[in-house]
């Protein structure tokens, strides 16, 4: 079965949970088996699918219960101790929603789409919460399970910014796309994350240009970006905000991002090395 691994980063307001979602229904359209997993601690990956927010999964950082059980922090724990490696492996699967795919284009003949399913995690954001609590371990080992030993198509909207990175929660994923929009914080947040990718041994690293109204901008944004390999550009388009605004799936917003993202997937496909398959 096909298990590419991909995580989708870059600076807050970029465009990732857009991209994120559009290459989940993509990739299911192909007939793959994608798991989407919503690391971001604003958790909006689900109202991309178009998901009303009454409907949305419950992230499962709000599971306190849960997560007291599988760290070992419940009642009768003793002291500040708890489990760096909680048992996780049972739980995407109770905890996943099926999402629906949007057309099967591009599944093989006489096959329908793949399967969609979206893990909603949410990430620690109280002051000091980073890896050395309950939550931020917990959290760590169900995002390292899921890259590591699912099998389907695994695709990470990341938290914004470098803290993720820098938590190592995403050692083990194929690829790292950065979303850049025109602006130098952007392009400066893309370089800093393709660095620590490269320290954490991620061997392949591409950036989708984002909110592009002049040509003009992704030849500036190639120039700036420091060893990562454009895969493509997305135009703005307000169609893009009208779905946001609508909670509307972003993928039957406009066409034209479809179709760049579509070529942009493909440019990731060649960032591939031998033994890791994905779509074509």
């Amino acid at each position: 079965m096909l298990s590419a691994k991909i995580a989708v980063g870059g600076k807050g307001g970029v465009g990732k949970t857009t991209v994120c979602a559009i290459w989940a229904q993509l990739l299911a359209g192909e007939g793959l088996d994608v798991l989407a997993i919503d690391a971001d601690p604003d958790t909006n990956l689900a109202q991309a699918f178009g998901i009303p927010s009454e409907q949305s999964p419950e992230p499962i950082i709000k599971m306190k219960e849960l997560i007291a059980e599988r760290t070992g922090t419940g009642k009768e724990a003793v002291g500040a101790y708890f489990r760096l490696n909680p048992e996780v492996s049972d739980l995407p699967e109770k905890h996943w929603r099926d999402i629906r795919v949007v057309g099967s284009g591009g599944a093989p003949a006489g096959q329908g789409p793949g399967r969609l399913r979206l893990l909603v995690l949410g990430a620690v954001t109280r002051a000091g919460g980073g890896c050395a609590c309950p939550e931020g371990a917990f959290l760590k080992a169900l995002l390292t399970h899921s890259i590591l030993q699912r099998k389907e198509v695994v695709l990470v909207d990341l938290a914004a910014g470098v803290e993720f990175m820098g938590r190592a929660s995403v050692q083990g994923i194929d690829a790292l796309v950065l979303v850049v929009e025109p602006g130098g914080r952007s392009i400066e947040t893309a370089n800093n994350m393709a660095r620590m990718a490269i320290d954490l041994g991620i061997r392949n690293v591409g950036a989708v240009g984002n909110k592009i109204t002049d040509s003009a901008q992704t030849a500036v944004i190639e120039s700036q970006l420091s060893g990562v390999k454009l895969l493509g550009s997305i135009p703005y388009k307000p169609a893009i905000q009208q779905a946001d605004l609508k909670r509307t799936a972003v993928i039957e917003a406009d066409p034209e991002v479809v179709a760049e993202l579509t070529k942009a997937k493909h440019q990731l496909v060649s960032l591939f090395s031998m033994g890791v398959e994905m779509g074509d």
